[in-house]
């Protein structure tokens, strides 16, 4: 079965693993970031309102033990923060057994936004962890969604950044490809995937999960316009010769046959017995988003 095929089956063979907070276009459950450690799937996400009901109110961290049915460990809330909003969460296992929450958060009354590090011995004491600004972004873009990958000795980070020079159309996004030793410090070593100014993703393109590293292959979230804001689709993108991600294909090999065709915040586990399982955020009937998962066989 082809990727494209996979990732559309699960709206046949999927399950819905957090249903959204209420009907109606905003309410999401999604940003799903998840990881296989110790026997466990744990997943973080955020929980989202509508604007006028507080917006990215709640990320959760929850765990199971096949996938599917999760409980929820600890929540952390945006005002212990000075957020505005939170969005797409990442976790990481820490060498010294600890763990790690990255949450991207809004700066209150602006478009800007920063990424945020909280390290604790245990799941359940996150909310009172050891905070670090790892990401703080600037003036003129601000900077969310992490995508964080161990490889060895090395932190590998496809980060979702916001230029913020036009009044109107922060929502544009390019992804910026960064290294670390440690998760905290970073460096940055450019533009990894950028719209092409034409087509589905004329306006974002944001990096939501690395399916291997070596060749490079990940999906991508993209939308054409600000109008399709909170509605992306997914798509495939590849390292060229020169190590640069390149769209496959001239459009999007996945997205929800329902409401506003929102698939989007893919996040693949890749698990011991060479199995895949894939969570995404995706568009309900009534508009609402659920967060869903399938499990493709190795």
């Amino acid at each position: 079965m082809s990727l494209a095929a996979r990732l559309q089956s699960l709206f046949t063979d999927g399950t819905v693993v957090v249903a959204a907070p209420g009907a109606g276009p905003g309410n999401w459950s999604g940003a799903p970031a998840a990881i296989w450690s110790d026997g466990w799937f744990w997943l973080a996400y955020r929980v989202r309102r509508p604007l006028d009901a507080g917006r990215g109110v709640t990320t959760v961290v929850a765990r199971s033990r096949d996938g599917v049915a999760f409980e929820t460990v600890t929540e952390l809330h945006r005002d212990a923060f000075g957020a505005e909003s939170f969005e797409r969460p990442a976790l990481a296992r820490l060498d010294d057994g600890g763990w790690r929450l990255y949450l991207s958060c809004a700066t209150r009354g602006s478009k800007h936004w920063w990424v945020e590090a909280v390290d604790a011995a245990s799941p359940e004491e996150l909310p009172s962890g050891r905070r670090t600004v790892v990401l703080p972004g600037s003036d003129h873009v601000g900077v969310k969604d992490p995508v964080i990958v161990r490889d060895g000795e090395t932190w590998r980070l496809w980060l979702c950044c916001h230029p913020l020079d036009v009044p109107g159309a922060e929502d544009r996004m390019t992804t910026r490809y960064l290294t670390s030793p440690d998760g905290l410090t970073w460096t940055d070593h450019g533009v990894a995937l950028a719209p092409t100014g034409a087509g589905w993703d004329a306006r974002g393109t944001r990096v939501t999960t690395v399916l291997s590293l070596d060749p490079l292959l990940v999906l991508y979230d993209g939308r054409p316009d600000a109008a399709s804001n909170w509605h992306e689709r997914t798509g495939i993108a590849q390292a060229n010769d020169a190590g640069q991600l390149e769209p496959v294909g001239d459009g999007p090999v996945a997205s929800s046959p329902l409401s506003d065709g929102a698939l989007r915040y893919a996040s693949a586990v890749r698990l011991p017995d060479g199995g895949v399982r894939l969570y995404v955020e995706a568009a309900r009937a009534d508009a609402a988003h659920d967060l869903m998962t399938t499990l493709w066989p190795g």
